[in-house]
């Protein structure tokens, strides 16, 4: 893109920023909640493009001005230091233009909202449920050096260990923006707690990450959800077995059904059943989205197909590769300490190059 063009298109986003400036300070939009939350969401994705237009413009007037110096000036000092700055500057235009190119290409809506993961133990019985659980601590502990926080909302345990299913949300700053390439099906190679002749065998557990939604982002008619009460079972304090605190949701008219028994409040593990049944529902309407870019970018795993093979963990050679981009790493003690970071912004590098493709940038 050429650099007239680029200032052209950034100037033109300037007026539209002005313009939800101005209005989301309207007490009539206030009033409007929907859409004050629709362009509060807007003004701070323009905010960031604004910003970086301003330390694009500042770079290339600082550069022109030190050009001018060094062709103009007669002191050998002066000359020196614009040359100085020229050397300083001119790298860095280039790696500005992509980042502004890439914040000019919408993003998935859905990026900067929390997010509801969900583990299942899949083909390998025992080992399955195993692994899930160390996916759910590996996630847990990426988790926490994040800053974000862990919910759980609901578990069913395995019986020998792990979890035959956890689900849980998790709340901080562009969260399923990160998580959403955890989606698909995760592949293990070792020799599980319970083999007795020491062979290696190959479970797999599958990883689901939904946005979660608020209440507004979909609408949903409490007259079409079913509330059933039942007591909590499993590890637990007092309450648990002797109160109806644990909530089951039936969407009445697709028969989608959520559950949660994770707080002692009924009301509380009921607003949480209530925000998950929305992201599902509201989940069904994203994939149609998902699978339009998913047939577009390989690395967008998170078109949310469950049967899709993401990643290998090879314990005896203690490998992970992620089969998107065949990114192969050798730590795997780290990785399942919730060092995963480096291959997620591997997948984000391959995809925005993608993106900048598909959207001829």
């Amino acid at each position: 893109m050429a650099e007239k063009t680029l200032i052209e298109k950034l100037e033109g986003l300037q007026h539209k920023f002005e313009e939800i400036s101005t209005l989301i300070t309207d007490p009539e939009v206030i009033g409007d909640m929907k859409r004050y939350v629709k362009l509060n969401k807007e003004y701070r994705e323009l905010q960031r493009i604004m910003e970086a237009q301003q330390e694009y413009k500042t770079a290339l007037t600082h550069l022109t001005e030190a050009k001018e110096i060094q062709e103009n000036e007669s002191d050998p000092e002066m000359r020196e230091m614009a040359k100085a700055e020229i050397d300083e500057i001119e790298p860095k235009i280039p790696e500005m233009e992509e980042n502004i190119k890439l914040l000019l290409i919408p993003a998935d809506p859905e990026d900067n909202k929390n997010a509801i993961v969900e583990i299942r133990g899949g083909t390998g019985g025992d080992e399955a449920a195993i692994f899930a659980g160390d996916l759910y601590r590996m996630y847990a502990k990426y988790c926490e050096t994040k800053g974000w926080k862990i919910e759980i909302t609901n578990t069913s345990e395995g019986t020998s260990g792990g979890f035959k299913e956890m689900i849980f949300t998790v709340s901080g700053e562009n969260v399923y923006g990160t998580m959403k390439y955890e989606s698909g099906v995760h592949r293990v190679q070792r020799v599980p707690q319970t083999e007795t002749q020491g062979r290696v065998h190959t479970s797999a557990a599958t990883v689901a990450v939904l946005p979660e939604m608020e209440e507004f982002d979909y609408e949903l008619k409490e007259s079409d959800v079913r509330v059933d009460t039942f007591c909590s079972s499993g590890a637990g304090g007092q309450s648990v077995n002797t109160t109806y605190s644990a909530i089951r949701l039936v969407h009445i008219p697709t028969g989608t059904t959520v559950q949660c028994q994770d707080e002692k409040s009924q009301h509380k593990n009921k607003a949480k059943a209530m925000n998950e049944l929305r992201s599902r529902l509201y989940a069904v309407e994203h994939q149609k989205y998902l699978d339009e870019i998913g047939s577009k970018r390989k690395t967008m795993v998170s078109t949310g197909d469950r049967s899709a093979k993401i990643r290998t963990y090879n314990y005896p050679q203690g490998r992970i590769t992620d089969h998107r981009i065949n990114f192969t790493i050798y730590n795997l003690s780290a990785f399942m300490g919730g060092d995963i970071q480096g291959v997620i912004d591997q997948l984000i590098v391959a995809e925005n190059s993608e993106r900048l493709k598909e959207n001829e940038l």
